[in-house]
């Protein structure tokens, strides 16, 4: 049996549990740092390909040609990252979840270079996969060679708890992560295997909030007149945004297919740029990058939108992440997920006024995020988060049961690892 195997099986003790949070709490800030460097990199990169350089060339970063020029010459950068760096930048993002094994420390470098093409270059994609796995391997290399005795699986839960802390400016959210992930696992109390992810995840969060953390939360009034039927039409909002999010999962194999048919790399994302060049002509600016901003600002301007315009800007979202996730792009998918349940409670409330629209918005985002993540304390977490009001939770903890029927026996948004 490995040190890493003893160290695993061995009685969490109380002695045990307190050795853990000092190197819980460095990897939590580590994993902030991570996040924050990867972000500075990418807005600067962004700042360029979308101000200096059109500004500089006499053209408009939200003409057509241009959004389709940037995203097809990111593919193509995207693709020799993938195909000549060490490791080819980590696995094929189809095939993976949130949090996953350990890469190779030789990994990391292609890795972060791929997300941070892609976060600059408007791929509708966000940090979230490749930043923890960056994280991850990061952490379970420097760990393991300063010899503090804590095992990969637990330095893997803490690195991923940690960038998630940072991510959402809160450790909640990565709690309920590894509730999910735990629950089933080992023997004794869930919260002493809790103990070093909740210590990485507070860390994590504390030194985000410390820096700056970006806004996560829409600016919607406030839920203070909860009414009868409200109990109808949050469940409706938010099986209007899986729908769509489901229409994406169907896709997601068959598009993935067709373009790993093209082999090559950096002809399979230069091709992915393309399609999303198109697409982001089609839909706008705001449906590049990762959506946060976006999300944010759609928010602020829905009264300018019709009710099909927004569920447009929904349908094209959904189908640039499938095609960003098909095509290789390193990224996660819930941060598009995300907008795509905002642009459809927005279109919800647009059709019925009465609805209350911090209600929808909170609904359509938890539909959205338990179809693409598949994940229903995350997606209550995220419908919560995303208006910042907890009035909402006792009508979303009810949406949530007829949606839960709806997408359980659903494929994930998962390709199988040939």
């Amino acid at each position: 049996m490995t040190t890493d195997q003893s160290a695993a099986t061995a009685p969490l003790t109380t002695a045990r549990l307190a050795a853990l949070a000092v190197p819980a709490a460095v990897v939590g800030v580590l994993s902030a740092l991570g996040l924050v460097l990867v972000s500075w990199l990418a807005g600067r990169l962004q700042g360029w390909l979308w101000g200096a350089l059109p500004e500089a060339l006499g053209a408009r970063a939200d003409s057509p040609w241009w959004i389709v020029a940037v995203l097809t010459a990111t593919g193509l950068a995207v693709g020799a990252v993938v195909r000549w760096a060490p490791g080819h930048a980590g696995d094929d993002p189809a095939t993976t979840g949130l949090v996953a094994a350990p890469l190779p420390v030789g990994t990391v470098p292609g890795l972060a270079a791929a997300l941070v093409l892609g976060l600059a270059g408007g791929v509708s994609l966000g940090p979230e996969n490749p930043i923890i796995a960056v994280n991850v391997a990061l952490a379970v290399w420097l760990v393991t060679r300063s010899r503090v005795g804590v095992p990969v699986p637990a330095v893997t839960l803490m690195a991923s708890a940690g960038t998630i802390g940072a991510m959402f400016g809160t450790p909640v959210g990565a709690a309920l992560v590894m509730t999910e992930s735990l629950g089933g696992q080992g023997r004794g109390p869930l919260f002493d295997r809790l103990f070093g992810p909740l210590v990485a995840a507070g860390t994590g969060s504390l030194t985000m909030s410390l820096i700056g953390s970006p806004q996560l939360s829409v600016d919607v009034p406030g839920y203070t007149d909860p009414a009868w039927g409200d109990l109808v039409a949050a469940p409706a909002v938010a099986a209007a945004a899986a729908l769509v999010c489901l229409l994406g999962v169907w896709a997601f194999p068959h598009v993935h297919a067709a373009f790993h048919r093209i082999g090559h790399p950096v002809l399979m994302l230069g091709a992915g740029g393309l399609v999303l060049g198109v697409l982001g002509a089609v839909g706008g600016p705001l449906t590049l990058f990762k959506g946060l901003d976006e999300m944010q600002e759609l928010t602020a301007d829905a009264a300018g939108y019709g009710a099909w315009a927004l569920l447009g800007l929904a349908v094209v979202k959904m189908a640039a992440l499938v095609v960003a996730s098909s095509a290789g792009f390193r990224g996660g998918r819930i941060f598009p997920a995300v907008f795509v349940g905002v642009a459809v409670a927005l279109s919800a409330h647009a059709v019925v006024p009465d609805v209350h629209v911090g209600l929808a918005v909170a609904a359509g985002v938890m539909g959205a995020t338990l179809v693409v993540a598949r994940d229903g304390w995350l997606a209550l977490f995220m419908g919560v988060a995303m208006v910042a009001d907890v009035a909402v939770l006792p009508v979303l903890c009810l949406a949530v049961l007829p949606l839960w029927l709806l997408v359980r026996g659903r494929p994930p948004m998962l390709v199988t690892a040939p």
